[in-house]
């Protein structure tokens, strides 16, 4: 399976998901931009697409809630690794109140791995950041900020609005 990402202005990435209405697509936004998801055993129709593999999957995306995206930038000798933690990462996200979707996502171009979690609302994310998972899942996922990693940058939390429009 593979995930693409764009970003462009909410009008415009709108008419592009109206346009193909058959097309696993999710349009978000937040303060800063708008992001149109693309998740699709094909290729893509977008024209300059952020190209991702999907390496685990848990249940299904909708068109509604809030997705947190968590941007883990690693050098290559550390992909194997952070690959084979994403199991453990998994047990951390499972079965909490309010999660819906979880893609653990290869960069097809680039460094930056991510974990897209879509929670039914706000406060069903808010809970999980208040458990002894969420600590370990942070801890785990901030343990590749290391000296090496200076050149490509820290990982980061991303959060984004599904328009259910």
């Amino acid at each position: 399976m593979n995930f693409y990402m764009t970003t462009g202005t909410f009008n415009f990435l709108a008419k592009i998901k109206e346009k193909h209405p058959g097309e696993s697509m999710f349009l978000m936004l937040n303060n800063e931009n708008a992001l149109l998801l693309h998740e699709s055993n094909q290729s893509t129709i977008f024209k300059t697409p952020r190209p991702f593999q999907v390496i685990e999957s848990i249940g299904t995306l909708e068109n509604k809630g809030i997705a947190v995206m968590h941007t883990i930038p690693v050098i290559e000798e550390d992909k194997p690794l952070l690959e084979h933690r994403f199991h453990h990462l998994r047990t951390l996200l499972e079965n909490h109140r309010g999660l819906s979707a979880v893609r653990f996502l290869r960069p097809l171009k680039g460094d930056a791995y991510i974990i897209l979690s879509l929670w039914q609302n706000e406060k069903s994310y808010a809970d999980w950041e208040n458990t002894a998972s969420y600590t370990a899942f942070k801890k785990e996922v901030t343990s590749f900020n290391n000296p090496a990693n200076l050149l490509i940058g820290s990982a980061y939390v991303t959060k984004y609005f599904i328009s259910e429009d």
